[in-house]
């Protein structure tokens, strides 16, 4: 499957990508049964150029209400979205990506989870592969998007999306 790019006009336009993504899981499920395989997204992007703004409309679309906030500084912040957990990391402090070992990081990779995972090129070695990679990027005053899938499961989620933004 060829990557599937989008501009992003405003801040708006980047959640939606996030909401839509949610949708597309949320619906596989659905039809399954169960909550399928983890999926792992990583996002790759300079400083302010939407990662966290894209997981946001991600959590808010899996239901989450309340605040989504940048685990810079925490490492990961988790929403417990029954029956899924959403695992947003931000790996741009990490010293070292043996430190994940010591928080346990494969457990976060069980069958309900969906994890997103900022600068995961400091956790190279460690981190388990990814389904989707998203590059976000500046176009002037706005973003552009680039989702390309490196699995089954990333294939199946991104063939969805792009089917609905048609």
């Amino acid at each position: 499957m060829k990557p599937l790019e989008y501009f992003l006009a405003d801040e708006r336009a980047t959640i939606a990508v996030g909401e839509g993504l949610a949708k597309v899981v949320l619906a596989q499920a659905e039809q399954i049964g169960k909550s399928p395989s983890p999926l792992i997204v990583y996002l790759n992007g300079d400083l302010g150029a939407g990662k966290t703004t894209l997981t946001r409309g991600f959590v808010r679309g899996m239901g989450h209400q309340g605040n989504v906030k940048s685990p810079t500084y925490t490492l990961v912040e988790p929403y417990e979205l029954p029956p899924w957990q959403v695992y947003h990391f931000d790996l741009y402090r990490l010293g070292d990506a043996e430190e994940l070992e010591y928080m346990g990081i494969r457990d976060y990779f069980a069958d309900n989870c969906c994890c997103f995972i900022e600068w995961p090129e400091k956790g190279a070695g460690i981190l388990a592969k990814a389904d989707i990679v998203i590059e976000l990027a500046y176009q002037d005053e706005q973003r552009t998007v680039e989702l390309r899938a490196f699995s089954a499961r990333g294939e199946a989620v991104l063939e969805s999306y792009s089917q609905r933004q048609k």
